[in-house]
């Protein structure tokens, strides 16, 4: 008799509860307690939920089960904006597989870029249950005939919000397009912007929305520390912070290309173990990159958001952010990355005066910051000062570059055309 357990409730498969308990999960997360349960009765879903939460299983578990592996056809089809976050799906499937019925196995393939095209097409002559790729790619192999997807009823659209970004959206509307007339569309995403509106409106059908917000907008095992720059060179208090948490793996984030070129030489000409990654190195190098980050090759790497976004990477102990994201959603992503299956992690950010008004609204989504400095050797608390608003100049004050006067109330309308006059004078002679 098939021991109870708090997956029974999801009413999926007894070989997928026992994949779950044996690789050590002990009940659903969330997301999938409130997802599992409409996929499976046939609902869109839009599904919003922070880095971690278990999203992936949220949509891998009642696809699965969902999957006829006695039809030779593919029924279902998932898409991710870059080619590392399509590989983790696919090595969750793997972790599922290994408990699939022997007479009945559910097949998947990966379809990415980086690999040749009539290679892959090969590959996937005999068409599997389940397509895991890249929208780019998967649109590619379909315009060429090197894949049939019309027989889909199930299509997942994972991190939305980055495939906008990406410009992916497009290839997304035209797999859709190319699937069966009446498709189940699931999309997973941290936010849900405007932009992104028109594509959900066109094919999905009455979606239900799930929102999972936690108490806490960040796990609790991770740290978020403000390092303030005051006076000094920022590229030097980096070095200084790095070498002071000497952490297992530190990813540090950066805006743009360029930065992360400047911070990575910086670091290196330091004798620090660092490489980088954005936007601008090519597919087969990323990949060899990658391959090395997960040996633990390195023990800092500088990213990009974009460069980052998908990748999961085990061990991250530390997280720095030299620059805070313009979006501040991203500080939720990146921080994230940290503190994972119970492991504690430290999220430090470099403060500028000008960051205060980020703070501020960090601060209110109930993230704990605490303030630090690196002083004789050991990490010292200091006091979060708020800054003040300066005070409004009031006429006639220096402020206004004018000597204050006691101004008499007869005599104010003398004083302000005397203002007045000086002003142009001035404007005269600045011409």
């Amino acid at each position: 008799m098939t021991k109870k357990t708090t997956f029974d409730r999801l009413n999926i498969q007894p070989f997928l509860i026992e994949a779950l308990v044996e690789q050590g999960f002990k009940k659903p997360t969330d997301i999938q307690e409130r997802v599992v349960p409409g996929i499976l009765n046939g609902y869109d879903i839009i599904g919003q939920s922070q880095t971690g939460s278990g999203k992936t299983m949220a949509f891998l578990l009642p696809i699965l089960n969902k999957i006829d592996a006695t039809k030779n056809e593919i029924q279902a089809v998932i898409t991710a904006p870059t080619r590392e976050l399509a590989q983790q799906i696919f090595q969750e499937y793997e972790k599922l597989a290994a408990y699939f019925p022997e007479e009945a196995p559910i097949t998947a393939k990966t379809v990415v870029g980086g690999t040749d095209r009539k290679r892959m097409a090969d590959r996937l002559k005999n068409p599997p249950h389940l397509i895991i790729g890249t929208p780019g790619r998967i649109n590619d192999l379909v315009k060429n005939e090197g894949l049939n997807i019309y027989s889909a009823t199930t299509l997942v659209v994972d991190e939305a919000d980055q495939m906008l970004d990406m410009g992916f959206i497009e290839d997304v509307d035209q797999l859709a397009s190319r699937m069966a007339e009446t498709i189940q569309m699931l999309v997973f995403s941290a936010t849900i912007p405007e932009k992104l509106q028109p594509f959900l409106k066109k094919y999905m059908n009455q979606p239900r929305h799930v929102h999972v917000s936690p108490e806490q907008t960040t796990a609790k095992e991770i740290k978020h520390v403000l390092i303030p720059l005051k006076h000094k060179d920022k590229t030097k208090l980096l070095i200084e912070v790095a070498k002071a948490y000497n952490p297992y793996l530190c990813l540090i984030f950066v805006n743009t290309k360029k930065m992360a070129d400047e911070v990575s030489d910086a670091m290196s000409t330091a004798g620090l173990n660092v490489q980088r990654l954005h936007g601008d190195i090519q597919p087969r190098e990323r990949k060899s990159i990658m391959k090395r980050i997960q040996k633990a090759e390195y023990q800092y790497v500088v990213a990009t958001d974009l460069a980052a976004r998908g990748i999961d990477i085990k061990g991250i102990s530390h997280i720095i952010n030299y620059e805070l994201p313009k979006d501040l959603d991203y500080y939720i992503h990146r921080t994230g990355r940290t503190g994972r299956a119970g492991m504690t992690g430290i999220a430090a950010t470099i403060i500028e005066p000008s960051d205060q008004l980020a703070l501020q609204k960090l601060q209110q989504r109930k993230i704990p910051f605490v303030q630090e400095e690196w002083r004789n050797g050991e990490w010292k608390e200091v006091a979060v000062r708020a800054r003040k608003k300066p005070a409004p100049a009031k006429e006639g004050s220096k402020a206004d570059g004018l000597k204050p006067k006691k101004v008499k109330p007869g005599y104010k309308k003398k004083w302000a055309e005397e203002k007045r006059r000086m002003e142009k004078q001035q404007r005269r002679r600045n011409k």
